[in-house]
């Protein structure tokens, strides 16, 4: 025989737990419109269905919330309503058949919802983002970058929807037309769409990123990685002399890129200098974490043609913070000193002299790498040897560097003899 159920008072209803609410949605026929005003108020912890995908939720503290689940737009999304002693009975009824009708209809009643709050747009989502990351970038040319590319590619399709509405379909037409076209600025933007959008979520705006599931769609890249035009460096005395000898360049300028040749420094670390920066009488260039790539001070040694061009730029100067002045007063722009090398045919950018130092250092002389890589300050990048690798190597980099000063000056005067 089979025994007899017993009727305990629905305690075991009780004691489910709060993680675990207890099915009681009925069996067979959809519910419609099963629950009443009285069961609201007296209803067991649980999930008690009453239609529409209308739920009432009541935890084991006796709290009571409408809950609502959707299938919107081919994925199950949770609606919360309310709070049952707010919402009455009626009007979750009414919202929640008013949910599954735009649902049905291809809207999502979530996306409707936020724009009824104020859900930003995506442009206006930007322009947060970038508020809140500029703060920690070196200069105005990244911020100018990153909002110039939305601007572009991004703006035209989804600049003026709310922020919560873009999807996976927004994202892959942004990229495909330049994903194997201009592969590196599409990585760039995928980057700066994802930030925008995580920024969506963190702010309660939106539930997922649907940068995360395009790339299988969008395929691998096959781009060729260039590098940076550079001179041979028994070309690099030559380059100085063509710089010197012109009439068009500002004096400041040829003076910033010979001292950024013989220093082997990055271009905006020499063209933003300051003279707080210089030591003349230990002949140190201190540049501050802010302003390097990898936000550690770097301390450079000068050599003595270093100095005499410094000498020379205070001539210049006419007292101006910066080292190496335009004549408007103002630093020299980010795009000054290619346009001045490629004007005088020098097949070479700012930045590959940097290479051009480093192919002499291996090449030419006997120089540690570890040295070579201190004076190009280049992070170590295996953990355990930089956790102790503590010492800047200063006195032997001083060495190092003024043994391309004497190169460089000694491939100056055999061009000058061979002329």
């Amino acid at each position: 025989m089979r025994p007899i159920p017993v009727y305990n008072g629905g305690m075991d209803v009780v004691a489910k737990s709060a993680a675990n609410p207890p099915r009681t949605k009925r069996r067979g026929r959809h519910p419609h419109q099963a629950l009443s005003a009285a069961f609201v108020r007296s209803a067991p912890p649980g999930r008690h269905a009453d239609g529409n995908g209308l739920y009432l939720f009541v935890q084991p503290s006796g709290t009571r919330s409408w809950v609502q689940r959707l299938v919107v737009r081919g994925r199950r999304r949770e609606l919360g309503l309310g709070a049952a002693t707010l919402v009455p009975l009626a009007k979750a009824r009414e919202q929640a058949l008013a949910n599954r009708m735009l649902a049905r209809s291809g809207g999502d009643p979530l996306s409707e919802k936020r724009r009824v709050q104020g859900v930003p747009t995506f442009a206006e989502a930007a322009r947060r983002v970038l508020e809140q990351k500029q703060g920690g970038w070196r200069g105005r040319w990244h911020a100018q970058n990153w909002i110039r590319s939305l601007e572009r590619y991004a703006f035209p399709r989804v600049g003026n929807r709310p922020v919560s509405e873009v999807n996976t379909a927004d994202v892959l037409e942004i990229l495909s037309p330049i994903w194997h076209v201009k592969a590196e600025t599409a990585r760039a933007v995928r980057q700066r769409l994802r930030s925008v959008l995580e920024w969506a979520i963190a702010m309660d705006l939106r539930n997922d990123n649907p940068c995360d599931r395009v790339l299988p769609v969008l395929g691998p890249q096959n781009d060729i990685v260039t590098h940076r035009l550079a001179l041979p460096h028994k070309d690099v005395a030559a380059a100085i002399e063509t710089v010197r000898s012109s009439n068009s360049a500002q004096p400041t300028v040829k003076l910033a890129f010979e001292f950024l040749v013989l220093t082997a420094a990055r271009s905006a670390e020499v063209r933003l200098a300051t003279w707080t920066e210089i030591n003349t009488t230990d002949r140190v260039w201190t540049i501050s974490a802010m302003r390097m790539k990898a936000k550690r001070e770097h301390r450079v040694p000068l050599c003595g043609r270093a100095m005499e061009v410094l000498a020379a730029a205070r001539t210049l100067g006419d007292g101006n913070p910066l080292v190496f002045p335009m004549r408007s007063g103002k630093a020299i722009s980010a795009s000054t000193l290619p346009k001045m090398l490629q004007q005088h045919r020098v097949a070479a950018v700012a930045h590959g002299f940097r290479s051009s130092f480093r192919d002499w250092a291996a090449e030419e002389t006997d120089h540690p790498r570890e040295v070579i890589e201190a004076a190009l300050a280049h992070v170590v990048q295996n953990k355990v040897e930089a956790a102790y690798a503590r010492s800047d190597l200063f006195e032997r980099r001083r060495l190092l560097m003024d043994d391309w000063a004497a190169y460089v000056g000694r491939q100056r005067e055999c061009d000058t003899t061979d002329s």
